[in-house]
């Protein structure tokens, strides 16, 4: 409930609105002293300041003062290819001498709103519903400030909103450093599973063998190579393997979901590198184009081992814009053998692990989650004057 001495005020009555620069695309060049913040400028999901993609324009152009962003602005993006883009904002903490392009507006508090203040309103799940319902259902990819006027903010006194601005300082520092650490340490269980998996793959016993991926495979082969008049093979194991990778080193299973797929039945493949198998009986499967068919020699490798070695390879490209696997790369790949006996006493270990990796994941993701619901708690009592 708003409190006594609090007013609520429309957007367009506590802040004076400029629009961007606008300029030719002739008038771009590599490097000036003419720096302008475009909507790639703002993060979407921080709503702070990104100055790894500057776009620069002649010194020939001159820039009207009121084109340039300053200090205790708020700058917010009016025009974009993608609505969720649409009216997020970032607080100017410092005089950059920086100019805004013509995709972009400037808030500037009157004298009666604090800066950090406003930010934490148009950071807010209020605003964030406002904007939606603006563009909700309708082709509209910019905002104009008649609209974005609209927007309704509880001001209470000067000297009231720079005591919430303190308090929700205080808690975003805590919740962010809070989240900082949730996110370590659910990268941390995701390489504590990765290292032990290596470990097994690398530290092998006296009787493990050194074998190929090729040696302990029926058949191996990429979908494009198949003859088209006998593209159909029936077998009951099968691997696939998406034979682009998303260009990290010692990352070459990692595939994109969408080229991964198989006609019948599928094979899941996520994005993030785990490769699902089917057990195919007695039916016939199609291999894509971008798949690499493993289809592994029962009689010395089980399935399940089989599946550990293939999350677990790794290889180094180079001179390749678009890193890409070939039949024989994987063929050539080493592969330390245990007894098929030994390979099942591995197996049950790395999934034990593997379930306790899942857990902990499921644990700091609900952290994080809770965690961003904290901050929306706290910025809605804020503006309810229960904070």
């Amino acid at each position: 409930m708003k409190k006594a001495n609090w007013e609520i005020k429309k957007l367009s009555e506590v802040v004076d609105f400029q629009r961007g620069l606008t300029y030719s695309k002739n008038d771009e060049v590599d490097f000036s002293d003419n720096i302008v913040l475009r909507s790639n400028n703002v993060d979407l999901k921080t709503n702070s300041l990104d100055f790894d993609d500057l776009r620069y324009i002649s010194n020939k152009i001159e820039i009207p003062e009121s084109k340039k962003v300053t200090k205790g602005s708020i700058i917010v993006c009016t025009a974009n290819g993608s609505k969720s883009h649409l009216g997020k904002v970032a607080l100017i903490d410092d005089d950059y001498g920086y100019a805004f392009g013509g995709f972009m507006g400037l808030l500037k508090p009157k004298v009666t709103l604090n800066s950090n203040f406003l930010f934490y309103a148009m950071t807010s799940d209020a605003y964030k519903k406002f904007i939606g319902a603006l563009s909700d259902g309708a082709n509209i990819n910019n905002l104009k400030f008649s609209d974005l006027g609209n927007f309704e903010i509880t001001v209470p006194p000067l000297p009231e909103q720079q005591r919430i601005v303190s308090v929700l300082d205080e808690s975003f520092t805590n919740i962010s450093k809070a989240k900082d650490n949730a996110e370590q340490n659910l990268k941390n269980a995701k390489e504590l599973f990765e290292s032990y998996l290596h470990s097994i793959f690398t530290n092998k016993e006296n009787n493990w063998e050194e074998k190929t991926l090729g040696e302990v495979c029926e058949d191996l082969f990429a979908g494009g190579d198949v003859d088209k008049n006998n593209m159909s093979r029936t077998k009951t194991d099968v691997f696939s393997i998406p034979i682009f990778t998303n260009g990290e080193k010692n990352k070459g299973l990692y595939g994109y979901t969408n080229i991964a797929r198989v006609t019948k039945p599928s094979i899941t493949i996520s994005a993030r590198g785990t490769i699902g198998y089917s057990e195919i009986r007695e039916e016939a499967f199609y291999p894509a184009v971008r798949l690499i068919v493993v289809i592994p020699r029962l009689d010395v490798i089980i399935l399940p081992f089989l599946k550990y070695v293939i999350s677990g390879m790794g290889f180094i490209h180079s001179g390749s814009s678009i890193p890409q696997l070939t039949v024989p790369m994987v063929k050539d790949y080493p592969v330390n053998l245990p007894p098929l006996e030994q390979q099942q006493v591995i197996v049950k270990k790395l999934d034990e692990l593997s379930n306790e990796t899942k857990k902990l994941e499921a644990i700091y993701e609900k952290k994080l989650k809770d965690l961003e619901e904290l901050k929306k708690s706290i910025l809605q009592k804020a503006f309810n004057g229960e904070l």
